[in-house]
Parts: C-alpha cells; structure tokens; sequence
C-alpha cells in the first residue's frame, strides 16, 4: 500500500507530460503544413490583385501590379543580415482604374535615406502581406519625422491614402534604386520539436525520479 502513492503520482506525471510531447509533434505537422503552403504561394506563378483581398486566405499571395507610383516613401526602420540598419521604403501605386494600393519596394542603406528617388510607372512582382512587424517593445511611429518602426497598414494607408493593402517587391521595374526584400517563411518560428523533446525528457525524468524515490522507500524498509 505504502507505494500506491508515489506509483499514482509517477505515471500521472509521466503520462501527462507524455501528452503534452505528443501535442507538441501534432503542433509541428501543423506547422510543416502550414509553412509548406506559405513556400506553395510564395512561389506560385503571380497572378493579378485581388478585388477584395483575403488576410488570411491571400496572405503570402503572389500578384502582379502595375502603376503609378507616388512621389512620396514612408520609411520604416529595418536592419538586414551583413548591411546593417536601413529603411524600407514605401509607396502608393495607383493602377490604371484609380485603385490605391501599398508597395513596399525594399531596402535602402542609412546613409541613402534622404537620397531622392524616382517615382513615375513602376511594374512590380511580389506577394501581398498583413506583417506584424510589432511587438511589446516596437516604440509608436513618429509620423511628423517619417520615422516607421513597424508597418502598421492602417496607418500606412491613412498617410498615403490607399487602401490597406501591401505588395512586398520580388521585382521592380524599371529599378527604383532599392533592395528588393521578399518575404519568405524564414522568419515564422517551428519549434515545435524542440518542445517536444523538451516534454519528452521531462517524462524520462520523472518517471527516473519516481523509481528513485520508490527504490529509496523500499531501501528504508529493509533497513
């Protein structure tokens, strides 16, 4: 009787903990799904702008869209592997039935920011985006200095007056003297098996622990 109770605690610790592993690897065939999907439209063939896009069902969506860009760029602070802080730089694009839209044409250098630019008739490949670029530290856009920590699209839409829609630039043409920055799945974290392993180890541990202490107790009794 004296080891009912640590044997009832040992396997509903393992068994829990057990289960919690075997969320984590349903997670991550979740997860492969998904990010299989998001590399399906990123690389699909580019089709034109949806009337009324979808964030969840066009997100990551190749399109094409051609236009007139405006002269004036919201420039969102960004930093890129082996160049360091930057801008991205983002513009309307009127098409030719007057509909209004966000193109965020890339990257340019720090010391490029006040560098002028041409605007003018711009065709551009690229897949629509919903980012969310902020988190509990990303400080609020300074508006008035034309200082973006994040691209929040409302915003964005109100300052340029287009709808609340983005296309991040794969190609630009003719080139606007920036860095294209497609998107891509790289920045959506998986680790789900990390975790998994984690909670699997866990159960090893406790199920170890709960032997040890059953071996302990019956050490005590033949004493």
């Amino acid at each position: 009787m004296r080891f009912i109770a640590p044997i009832a605690i040992g396997l509903l610790g393992t068994v829990v903990l057990v289960l919690l592993g075997n969320w984590q690897i349903e997670r991550l065939a979740w997860k492969e799904a998904l990010l299989a999907d998001i590399e399906a439209r990123l690389l699909a063939d580019p089709v034109p702008l949806p009337a009324v896009p979808d964030p969840d069902k066009d997100n990551f969506l190749a399109v094409t869209v051609e236009g007139q860009l405006g002269p004036r760029e919201l420039q969102v602070l960004v930093s890129t592997k082996g160049q360091g802080a930057g801008y991205r730089l983002i513009r309307a694009l009127e098409m030719a039935d007057g509909r209004r839209v966000l193109v965020d044409l890339g990257y340019v250098r720090a010391a490029q920011r006040r560098q002028e630019r041409p605007a003018g008739e711009a065709a551009i490949v690229g897949n629509l985006r919903w980012p969310d670029d902020r988190n509990g530290s990303t400080p609020e856009n300074d508006v008035a200095r034309n200082d973006w920590f994040a691209r929040d699209l409302d915003q964005m839409a109100d300052e340029l007056e287009t709808e609340a829609t983005l296309v991040v630039a794969r190609t630009v043409r003719p080139d606007k003297q920036t860095q294209p920055l497609p998107t891509g799945s790289a920045g959506i974290p998986n680790d789900h098996l990390g975790y998994a392993m984690t909670w699997y180890g866990l159960a090893l541990v406790w199920a170890g622990m709960t032997l040890f202490w059953i071996w302990r107790m019956a050490s005590r009794k033949t004493s």
